[in-house]
């Protein structure tokens, strides 16, 4: 039930943008609003992703390793049901609400910084749920060894217990990022779209993205929109699939090296 509507979507989309995909659109910009490539979108997800894995993922492991190693009593659960919550909340609520805070409440317009803290929002609880449970799940004895060789805790915690839960940890942060690849309404809120090239430049400058190029140049009614919304999709697929066997390969790795 799962698998086979997977290999549907993924065979649907690679058969109706192979027959059409062109190299150009990796290495060229989009030109008269739905024709070119897709260069900037590309770029736009790499740098939005990558910002949302510094700030999102920093907060999150963080506060899982805070949950799992140091909150006791009703500290820990308030943090919980927090977390818990705001993963229940739609993504186009967060992004409504970044748009009306950061955009026009702080004035920063579209632009990269708003995109990366809502996006960040959205992903924390998941992080934080799989760091505090791939701590938990460390056996208790790694950590009373450790006591009854009088290692101090934090040296515990960084030396010995992360190093168990990396795999763990590594997994939740890899479903953050291909939920947040994925996202299109949070990004519509804060992102905007260019046809340039993005910057470092934090507000004021709108950040193009693939999911614009799914959603807006499907209804565009050119065949040079329907081509580059397929080929946008393809684009994704692929991501997903590299940020997929990285993840692997890094679990792997960790695994060994803990074990």
């Amino acid at each position: 039930m799962v698998v086979g509507p997977a290999i549907w979507l993924a065979g649907g989309v690679i058969a109706r943008a192979i027959p059409n995909f062109q190299w150009s659109v990796l290495t060229t910009n989009t030109t008269s609003g739905d024709a070119g490539g897709l260069k900037q979108a590309i770029l736009g997800t790499l740098l939005i992703t990558l910002g949302v894995l510094i700030v999102g993922g920093t907060i999150s492991i963080l506060t899982g390793m805070y949950l799992a190693e140091f909150a006791v009593g009703r500290h820990r659960a308030i943090l919980r049901g927090g977390y818990e919550v705001l993963s229940g909340i739609p993504s186009i609520v967060l992004g409504f609400v970044g748009y009306l805070t950061l955009v026009i409440g702080l004035h920063w317009a579209f632009g990269l910084l708003p995109a990366v803290l809502v996006l960040s929002v959205i992903t924390i609880p998941y992080i934080t749920k799989s760091t505090e449970t791939a701590l938990l799940n460390v056996p208790s004895p790694y950590r009373e060894g450790a006591e009854a060789l009088g290692i101090s805790p934090g040296w515990t915690l960084r030396k010995i217990v992360l190093k168990s839960a990396t795999p763990g940890i590594i997994t939740g942060l890899l479903v953050a990022i291909a939920i947040s690849v994925g996202e299109t309404a949070p990004l519509l809120y804060t992102a905007g779209w260019t046809d340039l090239d993005p910057s470092l430049t934090l507000t004021h400058a709108p950040v193009a993205f693939l999911t614009y190029a799914i959603f807006n140049f499907w209804d565009a009614g050119t065949t040079s929109g329907l081509i580059l919304s397929y080929d946008a999709a393809l684009i994704l697929l692929v991501f997903v699939l590299l940020i997929i066997i990285v993840g692997r390969v890094i679990v792997a790795v960790s695994r060994r090296y803990a074990e």
